[in-house]
């Protein structure tokens, strides 16, 4: 695992011991970031269930603004910070080791440009945290969210009326669900 591209590119990545981390494969994680190149510049990013922090730590090399990482298991904050240090982006992040729940709450206020969430592989954690971003506002205007899932749970996932899903993209067993705020 490694960044791909940017300031970072190149750096290999850890990634928490165990299985309870699946991290992003390179391919899909380039595939992805060039269909967001055109809203990574000066973004604000928020990654919830941040694993290794590969996904934002990637946005940041490729030249967002500030990025948000949280996640509940001790180890995969401690890979995050790091890899963080690793690509020299720490002064560019922020890590919250709490529920994710707890962490979207905390949050309120505060809006981003994009938004990752990779949950574990079970449906109703998409949809209970896309419910949490928009009861706390979290989205900005035009933001973008990208849900990571399954291929086998892509059609099981109900989001919030309020989400427009505008894109979903295939990458193996790796699908991204890209929502947007319903246009008002």
């Amino acid at each position: 695992m490694r960044v791909v591209a940017g300031t970072a590119g190149r750096t290999t990545l850890v990634a928490p011991k165990g299985l309870n981390t699946r991290p992003t494969s390179d391919m899909a994680k380039e595939n992805l970031f060039n269909i967001l190149a055109p809203y990574i510049k000066g973004a604000t990013v928020l990654d919830l269930f941040c694993g290794s922090g590969a996904i934002a730590i990637e946005a940041l090399s490729r030249g967002a603004e500030f990025a948000v990482l949280a996640d509940s298991a001790k180890a995969a904050i401690l890979s995050a910070r790091q890899n963080l240090e690793k690509t020299k982006l720490s002064h560019k992040a922020e890590l919250l080791f709490m529920p994710v729940e707890r962490a979207c709450k905390n949050l309120a206020g505060q809006s981003f440009d994009l938004i990752f969430l990779d949950p574990p592989y079970e449906t109703s954690l998409v949809v209970q945290t896309l419910e949490q971003i928009k009861q706390h506002n979290l989205l900005a205007n035009e933001g973008i969210i990208v849900a990571e899932t399954d291929v086998q749970f892509k059609n099981a996932i109900e989001h919030p009326q309020e989400f427009d899903l505008i894109d979903t993209r295939i990458y193996g067993r790796t699908c991204f669900l890209f929502y947007k705020m319903e246009a008002k």
